[in-house]
């Protein structure tokens, strides 16, 4: 990525008409590189997923990321590089991350356990006591016995069997909230060596590949002539499914870059938008070698297996035991309701992935590749701890930790059966930290999928 030119003095009309003048020269291949038809491995075609985005989920889904239950994200930024000597983290201004002071997280989020199953006191003084002592959280003493017992299930609760990401300790003096309204996602200028071999690292050292493929997994990197997608058929669905996942999510965060670019600054006023000229270098067939559709249509890939997701984990956040607790009530009734609206809309989809067609061979063979997948995409949770933009790496490891709490649900489908109504379950459980990152993750694929349609209609306009 390169920051691209600053042109003092100019006005935004100025850097508009360039950019549309710019657009013009390559306006036919880009146009080419709009994804259309039935994605691969499922049977769901691309212009149901566009309106289904549009009309029903985007709007509403851009409303839940406002609410104060998923606007705070707790994150450690400051986790070293377990793989190699970290370069030192970016000096770039926009690489910033602007952790949000004590005094602005409501007092239901940062006091107490992290995992809220019903409603606490509305004490302030009682959760601030609770908070300095290091307990489970304000449990008013008029709750049942059966609701204190939830909360010393939660913390004896240990999951990590079932996590598919390596997950912030909540508790370090590290760990910081970060509002995620104040921090979007966009272009920083962080480029180089250290995004290179992150991007290397997890596609090279973690996607499965044949043996007798000697090309760079890397879609990034120079290519012999060996087309890129031809292993890839040769593969077993799981495979498949883990490397489009990888894409889909590459794919996502570029369109986020192309979306929010700086286009100029001036009198250090900057401007963000689309650049057309960064979103043909990403995803033009021709520029890509034909590979550009098919990143797009591995992100529309990416936004099935997360929506199938939400739409198999319902009921867990339909039980009334279940608060979004932020200590505003009418506040956390409201994004309850908003929540569950988006869930009937999941349901409601009709062309939905089938992850049961995952992991039906023998039971042995099933067993063991489900465990290879899970530790595979572990290790790539970890990798966005070498992220040297502490921007990238809070929307890195957002995003990752959103797909990995999704896949923890697909593959939790009985335990979600067999959920009660009025306690919570030891066969399957989410923390706060997961279920913020579930819901925001996949509002950057709906995001994606907009704006997407966003760079098509500033094309159809310029001509």
């Amino acid at each position: 990525m390169s920051r691209g030119a600053r042109r003092a003095g100019a006005g935004q009309g100025a850097a508009v008409a360039v950019q549309l003048l710019v657009t013009l020269s390559f306006l036919p291949s880009v146009v080419e590189a709009q994804v259309t038809g039935v994605l691969d491995d499922c049977l769901c075609d691309i212009d149901s997923i566009d309106n289904f985005n549009t009309f029903k989920i985007f709007p509403k889904i851009k409303k839940l990321q406002e609410r104060d239950y998923f606007r705070y994200y707790k994150v450690n930024l400051k986790r070293p590089c377990p793989f190699w000597a970290e370069d030192g983290h970016c000096s770039i201004k926009d690489c910033h991350v602007e952790p949000c002071p004590e005094s602005k997280i409501p007092v239901g989020i940062k006091a107490g356990s992290s995992n809220k199953y019903s409603k606490v006191a509305n004490n302030t003084k009682e959760l601030e006591d609770c908070e300095q002592a290091n307990k489970l959280g304000a449990i008013n003493s008029t709750l049942s016995n059966q609701s204190k017992e939830a909360f010393i299930d939660w913390a004896r609760y240990d999951d990590s069997q079932d996590h598919f990401c390596e997950l912030d300790d909540e508790r370090s003096p590290a760990a910081q909230y970060v509002d995620l309204l104040l921090n979007p996602e966009r272009y920083t200028g962080y480029k180089g060596s250290s995004a290179w071999r992150v991007w290397n690292s997890i596609y090279e050292e973690n996607c499965f590949k044949p043996r007798s493929v000697y090309r760079p997994l890397n879609p990034l990197a120079p290519s012999r002539g060996e087309s890129f997608y031809t292993w890839l058929e040769g593969l077993c669905l799981e495979k498949r499914v883990f490397y489009k996942l990888i894409s889909g999510l590459h794919a996502s965060i570029n369109l986020h870059l192309c979306a929010n670019y700086l286009l100029e600054e001036t009198w250090g006023k900057p401007s963000w938008g689309p650049n057309m000229k960064e979103f043909k270098r990403r995803f033009d067939p021709v520029e890509t070698k034909g590979e550009g559709p098919r990143r797009l249509k591995n992100l529309y890939f990416l936004y099935l297996i997360e929506l199938r997701a939400l739409s198999k984990v319902a009921p867990y956040f339909e039980r009334s035991i279940v608060d979004l607790y932020t200590g505003n009530g009418e506040e956390d009734a409201n994004t309850k309701t908003l929540l569950l609206n988006i869930f009937q809309d999941t349901k409601s989809f009709p062309m939905h992935f089938d992850e049961k067609s995952m992991f039906a061979g023998d039971k042995k063979g099933a067993k063991s590749l489900k465990e290879e997948f899970r530790l595979h995409f572990k290790n790539i949770s970890r990798i966005m701890d070498c992220v040297g933009c502490d921007k990238c790496r809070l929307w890195g490891k957002l995003q990752t930790q959103g797909l990995g709490t999704a896949l923890k649900i697909l593959f939790s489908e009985k335990e979600i059966q067999k959920l009660p109504e009025n306690s919570p379950s030891k066969g399957f459980q989410l923390t706060r930290q997961e279920i913020v990152a579930l819901l925001n993750a996949f509002g950057r694929l709906s995001t994606s999928i907009r704006e997407l349609q966003n760079f098509k209609v500033l094309l159809q306009h310029s001509r």
